[in-house]
């Protein structure tokens, strides 16, 4: 994982779930921003409901003290025209007002919930939206080193979960916070001695929620990696699965996912644990503090100092105050989590690309493919070079072919051409201009690739032609059927063009992926192409088919070959034998035949070896 993934420093204290939350907010503001429509409704809905909370109470004040308890005030009603109505009427009407202010309050309710519901269902969308955008930009050093499973889980699972709590957490919270202020209001303007009463606990709730919510929240990212790992464990097992099965490798990943899940589940349990603790001890504390404002209350009603309506005023808002405290440990776990996903999503969206275009870069123009290297360096980690002062030219049109042991850093070269790295030192040339001149995705689309192992997407044949150029009409998806050898195998697929691949194009054989992929590149009509061992693995019919092919999408091209097998090396214009990551021999073949050294040694060993009949011969090496 990146350096910007490990190395951030998370909030310690018991403001941390604030602090996570006023980041992700300010993060995403602009995406927040574009639905302030409903959001404005949403919040309007919320003052609804805990205005509807404050008057909830009070018909029934004036029923006790009015109606139930006649002779417990000579103040008249607040309202005057109610001081003229029968007692029965009068009840009619305050216990219709109960039943008002309970529609009120559920319809406010209804309005927030259901505005606030889209406004972030459309937030979180266009979050997940960006995320993925900006995971597809990161660069090649950034995937190499982070684990996909942990990726979807960022993209999937902790979005989902930040758009989950915002309805069942965070919206609550906020809504009985404050209700408990406008309450706490209230009761001082009523009874300013009980107020404070009630309130004496909040300062040993507030030490409890302190030290129990911390641990929450530090659990709770702990919980968010342990399913990273997870989610990363049963990609890469189901992604080689072939590979797995051949190694008999099935029980040690069982245990690794095995023993990741169990500490997740603890996690979990410990999560519940502290939540059910600070419950149980908000619990005691309300207990306590409605025990005392009872206690004394009465004392007040029995001596004139307030009403038994007061009284039941008093002791509702003082519950309903309260419910957010009790509520707190299951709103604060999960906001707790959310958070630590809301952070992980962050510290994507935080990463830099390495490889971008730097300011003033222009769109690049067709190319004619002359393509220079200048001293060009390159190392994946400092100090552990591989790529070393490397210069060569290639003309427009020209065959460069890159042979050399594995690992000497011959698919390297092609990838610094490509703008995956930068080279450390150096410079890349395009007809005559670098490479960092040019907008990075301009450059792309102006090279044509074939890899030893193309990926297929698992959409329609047509479509996984077209994603060579976007926009090809059909004729021209089909010319490159047909330059590729690809046309006819298609036409016998049971929907043609239209198709359905499987995930990686495993419904076709080797050779036909390879045409596919070939028939992508020659859709492209790029003026340089890069070949990787495009043909390994395929038997003769399909290798001398795929062969055929190349030779046709590489006419007129400045064509990189990355070949073990020198007999596809021996008709190219330049041959760069490349070992270490140096360029010790370079030349036709006749050239280096003629100096005698590294490449003709390899070359005679593998003649020799097919003269012989030894199916291994291409891919000899000398090392």
């Amino acid at each position: 994982m990146s350096s910007a993934l490990i190395k951030r420093k998370r909030p310690k204290t018991a403001k941390a779930a604030i602090v996570g939350w006023r980041r992700i907010l300010t993060r995403f503001w602009p995406e927040v921003r574009k639905e302030k429509f409903l959001l404005t409704l949403a919040w309007v809905g919320l003052l609804g409901e805990i205005l509807a909370q404050l008057l909830e109470p009070w018909p029934l004040k004036l029923i006790f003290d009015y109606i139930i308890v006649p002779d417990a005030t000579a103040l008249p009603l607040p309202i005057p025209f109610l001081n003229d109505l029968p007692e029965l009427v009068l009840l009619t009407v305050l216990t219709i007002c109960i039943v008002l202010a309970t529609a009120l309050k559920a319809g406010a309710s209804y309005m927030s919930l259901v505005s606030l519901s889209i406004a972030s269902s459309r937030i979180i969308a266009q979050i997940r939206a960006k995320l993925y955008g900006h995971l597809q930009r990161l660069s090649l050093s950034f995937h190499s080193k982070a684990r996909n499973g942990d990726l979807i889980t960022r993209i999937i699972n902790d979005i989902d979960r930040l758009r989950e709590v915002t309805i069942t957490a965070a919206v609550p919270l906020v809504v009985n916070t404050l209700t408990l202020v406008s309450m706490v209001g209230v009761m001082f303007w009523m009874n300013a001695q009980l107020a404070f009463i009630g309130l004496l606990v909040f300062p040993l709730f507030i030490l409890a929620a302190t030290k129990l919510t911390k641990q929450i929240h530090q659990v709770a990212r702990q919980q968010r990696k342990r399913e990273g790992a997870m989610a990363a464990t049963a990609s890469e097992a189901i992604n080689a699965i072939k590979v797995v099965q051949a190694l008999s490798l099935e029980g040690m990943l069982e245990t690794m996912f095995a023993t990741d899940n169990t500490k997740s589940l603890e996690d979990v349990a410990r999560t519940q644990q502290l939540s059910a603790g600070l419950q149980r001890t908000v619990e005691i504390l309300v207990a306590v503090a409605t025990a005392v404002v009872l206690w004394r209350g009465v004392q007040l009603v029995t001596t004139g100092g307030a009403t038994p309506g007061d009284l039941l005023v008093f002791m509702t808002y003082l519950k309903t105050s309260f419910k957010p405290t009790k509520q707190l440990a299951k709103y604060m776990a999960a906001i707790a989590k959310a958070t630590a996903s809301g952070e992980r999503i962050i510290d994507i969206l935080d990463t830099v690309p390495e490889i971008r275009d730097v300011r003033g870069a222009i769109a690049a123009p067709r190319f004619k493919g002359q393509v220079s290297f200048r001293n060009v360096a390159f190392s994946y980690e400092p100090g552990n070079s591989i790529l070393h002062g490397l210069s060569f030219e290639a003309q427009p049109g020209q065959r460069i072919a890159l042979v050399g042991p594995s690992g000497g850093g011959k698919s390297t070269l092609v990838s610094l051409l490509l703008r995956l790295y930068d080279p450390v030192e150096g410079n890349i040339l395009i007809d005559g201009h670098d490479l960092r001149e040019y907008q990075v995705e301009s450059l792309r689309r102006q090279v044509s690739i074939v890899l030893q192992d193309s990926v297929l997407f698992a959409v329609s044949v047509r479509d996984n032609i077209a994603y060579g150029a976007l926009g090809a009409t059909d004729a021209e998806i089909e010319a490159a059927a047909k330059l590729a050898n690809a046309h006819e195998f298609i036409m016998a697929l049971p929907e043609g063009y239209d198709t359905l691949m499987g995930e990686r194009g495993a419904t076709l054989s080797g050779g036909q992926r390879q045409r596919i992929a070939i028939a992508r590149a020659a859709v492209r009509r790029a003026s340089i192409a890069i070949l990787d061992e495009p043909t390994v693995g395929l038997d003769n019919e399909n290798e001398q088919a795929v062969s055929e092919a190349l030779e046709r999408l590489t006419q007129g091209c400045t064509t990189f070959l990355i070949t073990h097998n020198l007999a596809g090396a021996v008709s190219a214009d330049q041959i760069l034998y490349i070992e270490q990551g140096q360029i010790l021999e370079q030349g036709t073949h006749a050239q280096l035949m003629r100096l005698g050294q590294r490449y003709a040694a390899l070359y005679q060993i593998q003649s020799a070896l097919s003269n012989s009949g030894d199916s291994a011969a291409p891919y000899a090496e000398c090392h």
